[in-house]
């Protein structure tokens, strides 16, 4: 059994393909090397090379590999499905060009469920038509990432989307064949939506493809969910804190993935703000120490 881990982009505050506040896709390398990881993320597609030719050398000067990459779109929106696609396709063929494995699927916050991330009995459902809409979308990019690309696919719940809280993850994973789509677990989310991390995690670790790694500040995120703050502030507000310094057990975690011989990838995950105090690259390296103490 090995357990490597990895960080992301969007620990560097990089959620989008471009912004004049964001560091090169290259310092982003340099620092997720500098602080002791192995391997990265692609991050928003559009943001690093997506040609191998480009991308390649610069991970292997500096002993990273590509782990996988995200599509973070608007599969809640029917409107908006050839965008989903067109970033599902370009996703899986960076992927496939330098032999990452996880395809990642977020649906992306939803003017409809933003204010209620965290507040689970106040959301707003989606009624049957649309639920089964939703569903085949994911399905559809889950089916092809895993038959046509050879990757392997997991869903991701995330704060102020329509897959946000446990009762809709756990329903989509009995509605969708687990042969196209595993679990791609967030801690912090999970514990941002209201729910035990690690519960969940003792009941569904045989479907569990890939971890991502987050820490909740409770205080921080008691104040966001009453208060109905929009995500971003709350990643400004820093909801999202240096691993063990939240309310995530991942001790707790830890031995899960121990007792359960998960072999693959963790990858840290701490969304934030880049003009909150401190710097990624120190976060980073905070987090890759953490990480350490406790056996990983």
């Amino acid at each position: 059994m090995t357990i490597k881990i990895g960080n992301a982009p969007c620990s560097w505050g990089i959620e989008f393909a471009s912004d004049p506040s964001y560091p090169t896709w290259e310092a982003v390398l340099d620092q997720c090397a500098g602080a002791g990881y192995t391997g990265i993320e692609l991050g928003p597609i559009g943001y690093m090379p997506e040609d191998p030719a480009v991308l390649a050398p610069a991970l292997a000067a500096r002993d990273l590999e590509l782990i996988g990459g995200v599509v973070f779109r608007a599969f809640h929106d029917p409107a908006m499905w050839g965008d989903v696609m067109d970033a599902s396709v370009r996703t899986c063929k960076a992927l496939v060009a330098h032999g990452a494995q996880h395809l990642v699927l977020i649906d992306s916050i939803a003017p409809r469920r933003a204010a209620t991330a965290g507040r689970a009995s106040e959301a707003e459902q989606m009624d049957t038509a649309e639920w089964a809409g939703f569903r085949d979308r994911i399905a559809t990019i889950a089916r092809m990432g895993s038959e046509d690309y050879g990757l392997t696919v997991g869903i991701h719940a995330h704060a102020g989307g329509f897959m946000d809280f446990e009762p809709e993850l756990e329903r989509l994973l009995s509605e969708v064949d687990e042969s196209i789509l595993k679990i791609c677990f967030d801690t912090g989310h999970h514990s941002y939506a209201g729910f035990d991390p690690v519960a969940f995690m003792t009941r569904h670790m045989d479907r569990i493809s890939y971890m991502h790694f987050k820490d909740i500040n409770p205080v921080v995120k008691a104040d966001v969910v009453a208060n109905r703050t929009d995500f971003y502030k709350a990643c400004g507000q820093g909801v999202f804190c240096n691993l063990g310094q939240g309310d995530v057990d991942f001790s707790a975690v830890r031995n899960l993935l121990v007792d359960h011989g998960f072999d693959g990838w963790c990858t840290v995950e701490q969304d934030c703000d880049p003009a909150m105090p401190g710097t990624p690259q120190e976060d980073a390296k905070a987090n890759r120490e953490y990480l350490k103490s406790i056996g990983f």
